[in-house]
This record gives C-alpha cells, sequence and structure tokens, in this order.
C-alpha cells in the first residue's frame, strides 16, 4: 500500500485527513504535517523526514501538498529525490483523495501520480510533470572539448 503524507500551511492538512477518516475510517499509512506560521523550514523538513518513515510500508510514499512552489512543496520535493518511489502532488482536496483512496492498493507510486493528476481535471500537478515542462540544463560543448 503507497503511504501518503498530506503536508500543508495551517490546520488543512489535519483536516483533511479528519474529514477522509469520517468517511472511511482510520488509514494506515497516511499522516498529516502542518507548516504554521513561524515553524522554520529546518522543522518542517525533519517533520516530513519523520512522516516519510512513519508511513513508508515498501511500496512507496505519495506527498500531497496544497500549493505548488510553497515550504511543503519544496521540502517534499527535496525528500522524494533521496528514496525510491516518492511522489510529490500539488493541488489537492478532499474529495480528490476520497476518489483516490482506492488507488493507494493497486497503483504503484508513478501510476499513482498520473491517475490522480488525470482524474484532479486540472487542479492538481506533480513535481515530475512539472520536470516535464522544464527538463534539466545539458552543456552542450563544441566538437574536440571534453567535460570531464
Amino acid at each position: 500500500m503507497l503511504g501518503w503524507v498530506i503536508a500543508a500551511h495551517g490546520c488543512l492538512a489535519h483536516d483533511t485527513l479528519a474529514l477522509l477518516e469520517k468517511q472511511v475510517g482510520p488509514l494506515a499509512h497516511c499522516r498529516a504535517v502542518e507548516y504554521l506560521p513561524g515553524q522554520s523550514t529546518n522543522m518542517l523538513s525533519r517533520m516530513m523526514c519523520d512522516a516519510l518513515h512513519e508511513v513508508d510500508g515498501g511500496d512507496g510514499v505519495i506527498f500531497l501538498t496544497d500549493t505548488i512552489g510553497a515550504a511543503p512543496y519544496r521540502a517534499a520535493s527535496l525528500l522524494s529525490h533521496k528514496h525510491e518511489h516518492c511522489e510529490v502532488i500539488a493541488g489537492f482536496n478532499v474529495a480528490l483523495l476520497a476518489q483516490m483512496l482506492a488507488l493507494r492498493e493497486t497503483h504503484c507510486s508513478s501510476a499513482f501520480r498520473d491517475a490522480i493528476v488525470a482524474c484532479s481535471e486540472g487542479t492538481a500537478t506533480s513535481l515530475w510533470h512539472q520536470q516535464q515542462k522544464n527538463p534539466p540544463f545539458q552543456l552542450i560543448l563544441p566538437d574536440g572539448l571534453d567535460a570531464s
């Protein structure tokens, strides 16, 4: 089962998790991380790292963040590069997550990423999708020059 880390500003992460659990009961491998006013990004990163290790059952982890480019998204992006089968999604809502619950058990992390972005009708995106828009810089050397 894919683990979920719901990370957002203020109480949105805990409120979202509470609403989901009210609908379906307790959710295994799922944690909420709040980014509160005045909190350092170092503390946020530590909390998200702890949550990642708590929810990772070996099948992968999905970071669900509220806003693309904001502190929870950036912290999740940095963590995702260090762990295999991690995806970062931005732009969730309770209805979308409720729709995606069943896919946690049947999809790998990359298939889940593609499914949630497709089902969101343009409200969600992923780190991977953003990276496809802006491919990494590639150094092109003139003939005869060695990059090393």
